[in-house]
């Protein structure tokens, strides 16, 4: 298995961080975030994961989860000092970017951790009035330029030789001038000169993630990732979603075996049931309804501010657009069949991921199941809290994994893209 840990220090259920064991008050600090990467390169896992959002209602309303308080470029920088084997994967926005920006953050954190990077694709779905928008543009249009810029960053990437760093002390020359190439792109949405400023990645390209789920999503993860993020509760629709992903990535004349399906868990874990019950009921009661119905508004974009706890939403009130996410669509159908104190619960533990309570053994059972059965190639790791669940998955569920033969012992290879197990020196720009 591939087994990544989204680097959410509030951590992922709802109103964790007000457990007096958290450490909320180091949040945005980097002792933190250093201490949770460091747990995970001890633990094995292959890569530390940053979402990022630039817009701050979910702080306005006292949404932590969705809170991205470190910057992913800078945070991977300062992460590369102090980690050495780990890999790290940073959230950047097409829609809110330059090609030319991205190709050099992401070309510098390559270099400055010895290859070890990934970059997270997202076209963004908030914060237009940061950037001098009226609204987002519609999902086509995000991602036809969605995919230019990539192919634009690649290019970039691609526009130092291998070999183009000579370091030649006796011609004066460090880089020679005859392997730097212009990449000339004019496009639809982009015109860049080149050629990068800085040497090609150590990877060649930092390892491409994506994460969309709408048919917009799934087309455009198909045709640029090496890893993919999903949101996927149900076993037989993950083994769909994952047959799926696999053909089109065929589709598109790469090989499916080098693109990993990484849906998101967040177990709640105990050395017994009793333990894992008992923390899930104190992670439960630590959620503040009042809190939680404004999240429930907000992800489903719908007034809820009249009803009790106990009744349902009514579906008239749920409208459906081209424009909605995947996700809201799964909220609709919860929606549907919980009234909206449970509704409320739901969202809170997992945001519509798939989350468990039970004992090392029963986790790492279903774990294994989901792999066997090609659902999946890995997990994306949601720690319920910040330190005691996370610590609780690297001490129990890990280790049992790696028993089983199912995780690995130690990693191999020199980069993120070999120890992830995808495609190692690619080129998209051959001249």
């Amino acid at each position: 298995m591939a087994l990544t840990m989204f680097m959410l220090p509030f951590g992922y259920h709802y109103d964790a961080w007000r457990l007096p064991h958290s450490r909320s008050d180091e949040v945005a600090r980097f002792s933190f975030i250093r201490d949770m990467a460091l747990a995970a390169e001890e633990a094995k896992l292959h890569a530390v994961f940053f979402a990022d959002s630039n817009d701050p209602k979910g702080l306005q309303i006292s949404d932590t989860r969705s809170a991205t308080v470190y910057e992913p470029v800078s945070t991977i920088g300062a992460l590369s000092a102090v980690t050495s084997r780990i890999g790290m994967i940073g959230t950047a926005s097409t829609t809110y970017s330059q090609p030319y920006s991205v190709a050099r953050q992401f070309a510098g954190l390559d270099l400055l951790s010895d290859g070890r990077v990934g970059w997270n694709v997202v076209t963004s779905f908030g914060a237009a009035a940061n950037f001098s928008m009226d609204k987002l543009p519609p999902p086509e249009y995000r991602y036809r330029r969605g995919a230019e810029f990539v192919e634009v960053v690649k290019k970039l990437w691609d526009s130092w030789d291998d070999d183009a760093l000579v370091n030649d002390r006796e011609r004066g020359l460090w880089a020679d001038p005859e392997r730097l190439h212009e990449i000339d792109h004019v496009g639809e949405f982009f015109s860049v000169k080149g050629p990068l400023n800085m040497p090609r990645p150590p990877q060649g390209h930092p390892v491409i993630v994506q994460a969309g789920q709408s048919s917009h999503g799934i087309e455009f993860g198909a045709a640029i990732a090496d890893a993919i993020y999903t949101v996927q509760p149900d076993l037989e629709k993950s083994i769909e979603f994952y047959a799926d992903i696999k053909s089109r990535v065929q589709a598109n004349g790469r090989d499916p075996e080098k693109v990993k399906v990484l849906p998101g868990i967040m177990p709640i874990l105990g050395e017994t049931r009793a333990d894992a019950e008992a923390l899930s009921q104190e992670l439960a009661d630590a959620i503040r309804m009042d809190a939680g119905r404004r999240t429930v508004s907000r992800v489903l974009d719908v007034d809820v501010s009249d009803l009790e706890l106990t009744d349902f939403i009514p579906p008239e009130r749920m409208i459906d657009n081209p424009e909605r996410m995947e996700r809201w669509r799964l909220f609709r159908d919860l929606a549907l069949e919980k009234n909206l104190g449970d509704l409320t619960v739901h969202i809170a533990r997992s945001m519509g991921h798939r989350w468990m309570v039970g004992t090392p053994e029963e986790v790492a059972d279903s774990l294994i199941e989901w792999f066997d059965r090609r659902a999946c190639d890995g997990f994306n790791l949601n720690p319920p809290s910040i330190p005691v669940a996370m610590r609780r998955m690297f001490d129990l569920l890990v280790p049992l994994l790696q028993e089983r033969g199912y995780f690995q012992h130690d990693y191999r290879g020199d980069t993120f893209r070999e120890r992830l197990g995808v495609e190692v020196n690619p080129r998209a720009y051959r001249r």
